[in-house]
C-alpha cells in the first residue's frame, strides 16, 4: 500500500526545541505551523526568558523587557497571530530625559543611537568645548573602519569622547547594558556601519542614514507594548504551540545530546527523547556545554560570548504623594550616562509610559530603575533593600522626589545580555557554520543577530525554516532511494502492480 504523500513544506519529523524563552518558543511556533511535530523542553519553571510579568502593589507589571521595536514586523506579527492584536498598545508619551550635568534635560533628536546629525541640537547636553571638537571633523582625516570597529571608539575619535560619553553611552548601553568603547558597530548600529563604510563625514554619514530610513519610513509607532505586559507573550505562544499539536515541557533541564544514526538523542533526567532535528534556543553558555561533544568547535565560540548582567528596582508610590514633583510629569523617563557616576543607568515611569498600567492602578505611580552594566557585576549581589535605597536616592537627585514607595520589587537578570563586541558578526558566522555541519540542528537567540525581541524572533524563524528544509531535503533523498529501487512508481501509477 503506498503512503501518503507528504507536502513538501511539511516534512516528516520530530523536532526539539531546547530553551523556552521567546526564541525557542517562536521557532516552535513556526515549526508547527507547518506540521512539524515539536517537543519545547525548557530547563526552569517558567517559559519567557526576559519576558516577565509580576506584581506590584497588587498591579500586573512587566519586570523584564517591557516593549518590542514595531519598526521590525517580526515580533509584533507574531503577537498578532497568536491572538493579542487588540492588547498591543504604544507608549503614551515618549519624551525621554537625559540626566547629566545634574540635571533632566530634554533627550536630543535627529540622532541614530546617541550618534548625531546635526550638533546644533546638542547645547544642553554638551559642553562648549564638546560642542567645538565636533566642528573639527571636517578637517580630519578619513578614519578606516575595516571589517569592524567599536562604535564608542571609532565615534570619539571623530566626534570626540563627550558625545561617546554623553550621547552613545547611555543609549547603547541601554538596550545591550555594555561598553560603548567595546561594541560592535556592524553587529549592533549595521545601518551606520554601512554608511560610515561609504565615506566622507561621520555626520553626513547619520545623515545619509536617517534619510534613507525616512524613505522607507512605515506607519504608526515606534515602539509596541501589550496590554497586560509584554511578559503575556509567552504564554500566548506557548498557547498557541500547544493548540498545534507541540509538547512544551519545563522544568526540563537537557543534559546532553548525541548524535545516533536517524538523528539525534536529547538526554533528560527523566528520560532520552528521539528528534529528527534539533533547535538550540539557549544563552551561549548552555549552548556551548551541549554542543561540546558534537562540535567542539562551536562550543569553543560559544563558551567566549560574555554577559552582562542587570537588575530592575520596581517602585510603586501613592500618586498623591508625587503630583507636586514637576520632573516626574509627562516624561517616560531617563537615562544616565556612566560618566555622571550614579547607580542607576537609567528609569522608567510606567505609568505615564504605559497606559494600561495607569488604567490598572489609577492612585498610584509605578516607575522602575535599571542598575548594572557591563563589568559592574558588584551592584547585582548588593541587598534588594540596598539596590531599593540607591534607586531611590538617584530619584532623589535627579526629580526631587523624596516620598515613600508602597511596594517594591527587585528582578535581577544574571547574565541576561549577551555583549556584541569587535568581531561579533564573525563568531556568530563561525558558530553558525559549525552547527550547520550537523544534521538538522540550528540555533537561534540573542546572542546570534540582535537582542531585541523582534531580533530574537527572526533568528527563530530562520533556525526552524532552515531545519524544515533539512528534513525536506532527507525526506527527498530517502524517497528517491525508493523511486530506484521501485520503478513502477516513477511512472506514477500510484500502484504497486507487477511486484
Amino acid at each position: 500500500m503506498q503512503r501518503p504523500q507528504q507536502r513538501a513544506e511539511t516534512p516528516p519529523g520530530h523536532v526539539v526545541v531546547i530553551g523556552g524563552g521567546i526564541a525557542g518558543l517562536a521557532a516552535a511556533h513556526r515549526l508547527v505551523a507547518v506540521g512539524v511535530r515539536v517537543t519545547l523542553l525548557e530547563a526552569t519553571a517558567r517559559l519567557g526568558g526576559k519576558l516577565m510579568t509580576g506584581e506590584i502593589a497588587g498591579v500586573q507589571v512587566d519586570l523584564g523587557a517591557e516593549s518590542m521595536l514595531a519598526r521590525r514586523p517580526e515580533a509584533v506579527a507574531l503577537a498578532e497571530a497568536v491572538g493579542l492584536a487588540d492588547r498591543l498598545q504604544p507608549p503614551a508619551t515618549a519624551t525621554a530625559s537625559l540626566w547629566t550635568r545634574d540635571a533632566l534635560r530634554p533627550m536630543p533628536q535627529g540622532h541614530v543611537m546617541g550618534v548625531p546629525g546635526d550638533p546644533a541640537v546638542l547645547g544642553q547636553v554638551l559642553s562648549p568645548e564638546g560642542l567645538a571638537r565636533i566642528a573639527e571633523e571636517r578637517d580630519l582625516t578619513p578614519t578606516p573602519v575595516g571589517d569592524d570597529v567599536a562604535v564608542g571608539a571609532y565615534v570619539a575619535d571623530r566626534l570626540g569622547r563627550e558625545v561617546v560619553d554623553r550621547l552613545v553611552e547611555p543609549l547603547l548601553g541601554g538596550v545591550y547594558a555594555g561598553d560603548a568603547y567595546r561594541i560592535s558597530m556592524r553587529a549592533a548600529v549595521p545601518q551606520l556601519f554601512e554608511a560610515v563604510k561609504e565615506g566622507g563625514p561621520l555626520l553626513e554619514a547619520v545623515r545619509r542614514v536617517q534619510e534613507r530610513a525616512a524613505a522607507r519610513q512605515r506607519t504608526g509607532p515606534v515602539f509596541q507594548g501589550l496590554d497586560g505586559g509584554i511578559g503575556t507573550l509567552p504564554a500566548a505562544v506557548a498557547d498557541a504551540v500547544q493548540a498545534g499539536g507541540g509538547e512544551i515541557l519545563t522544568a526540563t533541564p537537557v543534559l546532553g545530546l548525541t548524535r545516533t544514526e536517524s538523528g539525534w538523542a536529547v538526554r533528560t533526567e527523566a528520560r532520552t527523547v528521539a528528534a529528527d532535528g534539533i533547535v538550540l534556543a539557549t544563552p551561549a553558555w548552555s549552548a556551548a556545554t551541549l554542543l561540546a561533544a558534537e562540535s567542539p568547535a562551536a562550543s569553543a565560540e560559544l563558551s567566549g560570548v560574555e554577559y552582562a548582567s542587570m537588575a530592575l528596582v520596581t517602585l510603586a508610590f501613592r500618586r498623591a504623594d508625587i503630583e507636586a514633583h514637576e520632573a516626574l510629569r509627562g516624561r517616560s523617563g531617563f537615562l544616565v550616562p556612566p560618566v555622571d557616576g550614579h547607580t542607576v543607568k537609567a528609569s522608567t515611569f510606567s505609568s505615564n509610559k504605559w497606559q494600561w498600567v495607569a488604567d490598572a492602578a489609577p492612585d498610584l505611580f509605578v516607575l522602575r530603575t535599571s542598575v548594572g552594566r557591563y563589568g559592574e557585576e558588584d551592584h547585582i549581589h548588593r541587598e534588594d533593600g540596598e539596590l531599593v535605597a540607591l534607586s531611590l536616592r538617584d530619584l532623589a537627585a535627579a526629580t526631587g522626589l523624596t516620598a515613600r514607595p508602597v511596594d517594591t520589587e527587585v528582578t535581577r537578570w544574571i547574565g541576561g545580555l549577551p555583549q556584541y563586541p569587535v568581531g561579533h558578526l564573525a563568531r556568530v558566522a563561525r558558530i553558525r557554520d559549525e552547527a550547520a555541519k550537523l544534521p538538522a540542528l540550528r540555533v537561534c537567540g540573542a546572542v546570534y543577530d540582535g537582542v531585541g525581541i523582534p531580533a530574537c524572533v527572526a533568528s527563530a524563524h530562520r533556525a526552524a525554516d532552515e531545519i524544515v528544509r533539512d528534513l525536506a531535503g532527507r525526506t527527498a533523498g530517502r524517497n528517491a532511494g525508493e523511486i530506484i529501487a521501485t520503478p513502477t512508481r516513477v511512472r506514477g501509477t500510484g500502484s504497486e502492480a507487477g511486484q
